[in-house]
């Protein structure tokens, strides 16, 4: 295969976050032509379709393997420019977390990241999805990295572990005493409404089955697609929250919420897998990429250390 166009690169990693010619074309600042031309000749090079035209439109899984290679060059090519001293010329460095992450202990971990970028011409681009799916993006080529509960590495992936985020049952103090008034227990979970974060969110049932020694327990759903609305709406007493201890600590200290079983956690494993290619520059300095994944795993041991922790809490 001759050597790819690294232009006709850019054009497929901006139609896979665009999801339309004309999206694309304004985020590269051409025509919706050009944008179409670069992609059949990209397309004629390998021989396969890219884009299957739809709206939005998707990748063949020929285009994946291609948008994997894309990003993969655009880090290198702010590396470069890094090491060059020139600016990375608006760089987009995506990677995928978890939504509680995101609303607890990754914006403070990647805060020198994200200044640097700021300085240095880059930019993160943070996907959210769940836990047990952020792996997917990675293993499709539409980030770089990710935090994930995957403990084993992809083919050409490096894996750092970053910690444990404990996740507990709360409500507030009204809803517990016009609803809870003996506590929550095996005869009366099915009865009360949970909060859920979304539909692949599976996290109360693994918690009422862990205290209750219930499998696959039915519950009564209420969905709330936000990690800091889901707190909220908890306090508001809207029904039992299942959320990380660091994220719910200080509603239950000034007595928002209540803790309803402290000795019954359900813990989560949290793993930084990122792409591995480039190596240190000239200087011995880290990769970009790099740098992300020792940002987030320093960030994770001191928010997921014995602060992450609930306090007398066991794996009943």
């Amino acid at each position: 295969m001759r050597d790819i166009d690294p232009a006709s690169l850019d054009c497929l990693a901006a139609l896979a976050d665009e999801g339309s010619f004309d999206k694309a074309a304004a985020r590269l600042a051409i025509t919706q032509s050009a944008v179409s031309q670069r992609l059949r000749a990209l397309e004629a090079q390998v021989g396969q379709p890219l884009v299957v035209r739809s709206r939005p439109l998707a990748l063949t899984a020929a285009g994946k393997v291609l948008l994997r290679f894309a990003r993969q060059w655009h880090a290198l090519r702010a590396d470069m420019a890094r090491e060059l001293g020139a600016a990375a010329a608006g760089a987009r460095l995506p990677i995928a977390v978890n939504a509680d992450s995101l609303a607890t202990w990754v914006p403070p971990a990647l805060d020198d990241v994200v200044q640097a970028g700021l300085r240095e011409g880059y930019g993160l681009e943070l996907v959210v999805d769940d836990q047990d799916f952020t792996h997917e993006w990675l293993r499709q080529g539409a980030v770089l990295g990710c935090v994930t509960t995957v403990s084993e590495a992809l083919r050409g992936c490096a894996l750092r572990p970053l910690g444990v985020m404990h996740y507990t049952a709360v409500a507030s103090p009204a809803f517990v005493r016009a609803h809870l008034p003996r506590g929550l227990a095996r005869d009366n979970f099915a009865r009360v409404p949970f909060l859920v974060f979304n539909r692949k969110d599976d996290m109360q049932a693994q918690w009422v089955s862990r205290a209750f020694g219930v499998a696959a327990p039915r519950l009564q759903e209420r969905y709330v697609p936000s990690s800091e609305a889901y707190v909220r709406a908890a306090v508001m007493g809207w029904g039992v929250g299942v959320a990380p201890w660091i994220q719910v600590r200080d509603a239950v200290a000034r007595g928002a919420l209540v803790a309803l079983a402290p000795a019954v956690t359900v813990p989560v494993a949290l793993y930084w897998h990122q792409w591995q290619f480039g190596a240190a520059d000239s200087a011995g300095a880290p990769s970009l990429l790099d740098r992300i994944g020792t940002a987030l795993e320093r960030g994770a041991l001191a928010a997921l250390g014995a602060a992450g922790s609930v306090p007398g809490a066991g794996t009943a």
